[in-house]
């Protein structure tokens, strides 16, 4: 579906020997302000949807940590209205999707599955943590009816490697081309704010399996 196999080399065993340090889902509420920035010097509104990758591992234990991430997600849900759901993609990647409105409770959601990953042990298992963005222009096209949900002129990506301790963006657009313009403005705008990855080779596309979808989809 969504990952390349060269995930694992890029975001799995690579950066794992590059660690930078241990996961730390702290990270993820630099996205608290991030938003904001978007919204406001950029113009991108938040897709109300993000999605945290893990690989899984063929245990008893890691199983029951994944039923206590849906747990404790389900146990939030009156709190924070975020919905989820558990999928696993073609490449045996495994995704926790979560989508809400609100980009703080999208953001506390995240955090506390992947809080929940590190406390049972599983921390080295957590790839990245995906947010999703659209220029204004383009979110009010698709509310009229027009244009693909993903991967069209104006949807970008924050991308969250907790090997690298840090974030990339990512502008994918048709034909698996990448918008290396959108790309760097998202990085001058967010530089300071947010941990950005400095070496580029780390900056892997999360390309989706079509137009019009979504990395994790």
């Amino acid at each position: 579906m969504g990952l390349l196999d060269g995930l694992r080399a890029a975001l799995g065993l690579r950066a794992e020997a590059d660690a930078r340090r241990d996961a730390d889902p702290e990270d993820l509420f630099g996205m608290s302000t991030a938003y904001l920035t978007m919204e406001a010097e950029l113009g991108y509104d938040s897709l109300g949807v993000g999605a945290l990758c893990f690989s899984g591992v063929d245990s008893h234990s890691f199983r029951e940590t994944v039923g206590e991430v849906e747990a404790i997600l389900e146990a939030g849900r009156a709190d924070t209205g975020t919905d989820f759901r558990v999928t696993e993609d073609d490449h045996g990647y495994h995704w926790v999707v979560l989508e809400d409105a609100d980009p703080e409770d999208l953001i506390t959601s995240m955090h506390f599955a992947a809080d929940t990953f590190i406390e049972h042990g599983y921390g080295s298992r957590l790839l990245a943590a995906v947010f999703g963005y659209e220029s204004g222009d383009s979110a009010a096209r698709h509310r009229d009816g027009g244009g693909d949900a993903a991967g069209a002129g104006g949807t970008a990506y924050w991308i969250y490697s907790f090997r690298r301790g840090a974030y990339y963006p990512f502008a994918p657009r048709p034909g698996r081309e990448r918008d290396s313009s959108a790309e760097f403005k998202l990085e001058s705008a967010l530089d300071g704010e947010l941990e950005i990855e400095r070496e580029k080779e780390y900056w892997y596309p999360l390309w989706p399996s079509s137009s019009g979808t979504h990395p994790w989809e």
